[in-house]
């Protein structure tokens, strides 16, 4: 997945739920006082993807404001804004020379599937994948409903009861379908695509959440706070998950302690969060620099990843009174304890 990007889709105003949002862009709505675009940033975050795109449209500002260059989990979020309102297939027009293969979601809906598995069920002769949710609530004016798979591939099929999940993986290709002007991805480009053939389908029974109209907006701080509220595990790097044999950043220096895989497989299994929390005080004294750091932390997100391990984030301080280096040569409460 390094060479993968995330797209995600808020260009929506949400005039379904407009008296929920306080005069923000339904991706932006705030709820059990987080944005909805965080929750979005914080699943997807943990999986070694290169860059996060987020498409804006309707009060863009405070999108830009919020997530523009910032950087979560290694990974930098760039914000685009279209001029006019593109639609959700027009939108995709401004990543033809930006985006690499890429995964795609919707701003106002979560899908909490395992993306290195989706990725994994991708046939390499179709153009991209579709995840499947059932619908359960019998949603009959839901974009692309009545969805099945055959021999691998997406196909209609009356009184089915899947239906999209708005997670989709699609090979860089397909945006040579789209043009400069306002279209729907699900209405127009998909739909086609379906009947013919060119797309994978994958069904998930994982955590959906489409906030987008009034009642399900009034469950979702319910159901957000159930999904996401779990315990979780902060753990030190040097001489707690790696063998501390003196300021490791190198990646043929970092050796697991033993045991420490089967551990955090462990809490994973036990729906545990887990945060690293690291002094990097070689940083400061100029053993090393913070992209060296970084280097080694992108690198384990990948090696961990293939072993289905995640970190949901690591914060680290490069700080220290006694540095080397001057703009790090400073006491900072980042550093432990």
């Amino acid at each position: 997945m390094k060479d993968i990007d995330l797209v995600i889709l808020a260009g929506g105003r949400g005039s379904r739920i407009k008296k929920f949002l306080n005069n923000l862009p339904k991706p932006m709505a705030k709820i059990n006082k987080i944005y909805f675009l965080q929750y979005l940033i914080n699943i997807f975050s943990k999986y070694p993807i290169k860059k996060i795109y987020i498409l804006t449209g309707y009060k863009n500002k405070i999108i830009f404001k919020n997530f523009h260059n910032k950087i979560f989990n290694f990974i930098k979020v760039i914000c685009l804004k279209e001029n006019k309102f593109m639609g959700t297939g027009g939108a995709l027009f401004n990543l033809q020379k930006k985006v690499n293969d890429f995964i795609l979601v919707n701003g106002d809906t979560v899908f909490d599937i395992n993306l290195d598995n989706f990725i994994k069920s991708f046939k390499g002769n179709k153009i991209g994948c579709v995840a499947l949710t059932p619908n359960n609530r019998n949603i009959h004016n839901y974009k692309l409903n009545n969805l099945s798979i055959k021999n691998n591939s997406l196909i209609y099929k009356k009184n089915s009861k899947l239906m999209n999940g708005g997670v989709y993986f699609f090979k860089k290709k397909i945006l040579v379908n789209l043009k400069n002007k306002p279209m729907s991805l699900e209405n127009e480009l998909l739909p086609k695509l379906i009947k013919r053939g060119k797309l994978n389908g994958k069904t998930y029974k994982d955590f959906f959440l489409d906030i987008g109209t009034p009642n399900y907006f009034r469950s979702s701080s319910i159901r957000l706070n159930h999904h996401f509220y779990r315990p979780a595990a902060f753990l030190d790097r040097d001489g707690v998950i790696n063998y501390d044999s003196g300021y490791v950043f190198k990646k043929k220096d970092f050796k697991f302690r033993k045991g420490v895989l089967k551990g955090l497989k462990f809490l994973i299994k036990k729906k545990y969060y887990i945060f690293i929390i690291t002094n990097q005080a070689g940083i400061a004294k100029g053993y090393y620099n913070e992209s060296d750091f970084k280097k080694l932390h992108i690198f384990l997100k990948s090696y961990l990843s293939k072993k289905n391990i995640y970190f949901d984030d690591i914060q680290y301080c490069p700080y220290h009174p006694k540095g080397k280096i001057k703009k790090y040569r400073k006491k900072s409460s980042l550093r432990k304890p």
